[in-house]
């Protein structure tokens, strides 16, 4: 609902808000500057930008209508959040369409790793630990960039998602089609240990990331043939009952890994997973640990798309989807950040709502005592010019 106040008063401030804020004005110095593509000056810089879109998802707004309403009626958003002189709907679409990506680029790389450093390393035993998966997004019919099948258009989302602090490290965008394998390398650096379900699967790119000294844990499919190089030994009464070193595939087929891989198996709740690895320096029971913590990168996408609606576009071209997709996750680090040093707690929906309605009850606050300034001043001049 917006909060709208007479044209005189002071504006009005949320501390909280600028304290949430704040971490993001670190580093937006670190990324380009936002120039003019003609003689006349920007009507809205990449601050304002990037402002409106954390904006957008914290207050989960539904539609860059209903956003801009408030933009223009929201005496706080209006002065805090809104270029200088307002903004329509046009030019709100043209700069979320055309502008500000490699700046929103720059800035979640730069969050991400001043993040890392502020939030717990829950898991330092095993590592750098990072999941990989894909996320589709629902396209409309008029996004014909976005290929996925007849009647039905959707794009992808290839995230790296850091399991030792909880947070997105990497991301990349493909159509609804794009293949996933093919962005395991460029999200993991070498010692960063990627983490898998069976859709990575390739044996080609087990060696090609042994190669590069990148290491992983992905399950593959439990009918993949395999040649025993060496049998390693497993724990009594342990969930694992298989631990070797293998080469998977055949020779025959030309889709034999030419490294050996180990390949830990167990089973837990009627099911066998077999784990495809590069890690001797861990036991197996380590190994079940962490391809278990691949459940967090789906949490996250479930509770990323619920609580700050990243899905609900706002933008219809490649650009402008990906310019939306970087703020949501830029949000989500700002809330990481928030929740731990305020809380000492991951991020939650009741902390995300206890910080909007901290921010309402300041505005309240901002109000009641601008009113009151207001009354105090006008009562001295009645009385000083009676």
């Amino acid at each position: 609902m917006p909060r709208s106040f007479k044209p005189y008063q002071k504006k009005l401030r949320s501390s909280s808000f600028c304290k949430f804020y704040q971490p993001v004005k670190g580093v937006i110095p670190e990324a380009p500057v936002l120039k003019s593509r003609g003689d006349r000056p920007l009507k809205m810089t990449f601050e304002d930008q990037l402002k409106m879109l954390i904006f957008y998802h914290l207050e989960e707004h539904v539609s860059a209508r209903d956003m801009l309403q408030v933009l223009d009626q929201d005496d706080f958003a209006r002065d805090n959040i809104a270029p200088q002189g307002g903004i329509k709907k046009s030019s709100f679409s043209e700069a979320i369409n055309t502008r500000g990506l490699e700046q929103l680029q720059v800035v979640f790389e730069k969050l991400s790793q001043k993040a890392s450093g502020i939030l717990p390393n829950v898991h330092p035993e095993f590592g750098d630990l990072i999941a990989i998966d894909g996320s589709l997004i629902t396209a409309t019919l008029s996004m014909h960039w976005a290929d996925y099948r007849k009647g039905s258009k959707k794009a992808k989302i290839h995230l790296g998602f850091d399991l030792n602090h909880a947070i997105p490290s990497k991301i990349f965008f493909t159509d609804g089609k794009g293949a996933e394998r093919p962005f395991v390398g460029p999200i993991i650096s070498p010692g960063q240990t990627a983490v898998a379900d069976r859709g990575y699967q390739e044996h080609a790119l087990f060696d090609s990331l042994q190669n590069e000294g990148k290491r992983f844990v992905i399950r593959i499919k439990a009918n993949t043939i395999k040649t025993v190089v060496q049998q390693n030994e497993i724990k009594v009464d342990s969930i694992v009952f298989y631990d070797a070193d293998v080469l998977l595939g055949t020779a025959e087929n030309k889709n034999q890994s030419q490294k050996p891989v180990r390949l830990v198996a167990y089973h837990v709740d009627g099911v066998d997973y077999w784990i495809a690895t590069d890690r001797k320096d861990l036991t197996a029971e380590q190994i079940t640990k962490i391809y278990k913590l691949r459940w967090n990168i789906e949490t996250f996408f479930a509770w990323w798309k619920r609580h700050l609606h990243v899905y609900h576009l706002i933008a219809r071209s490649p650009y402008g989807l990906m310019v939306q997709i970087l703020a949501g996750l830029i949000t989500y680090l700002l809330l990481a950040i928030h929740c731990h040093e305020n809380h000492g707690e991951p991020v939650t929906i009741k902390r995300v709502r206890e910080l909007r309605l901290q921010i309402q009850n300041e505005l309240r606050e901002s109000e009641a005592m601008t009113n009151f300034e207001f009354s105090k001043e006008h009562k001295h001049r009645i009385y000083a010019n009676p």
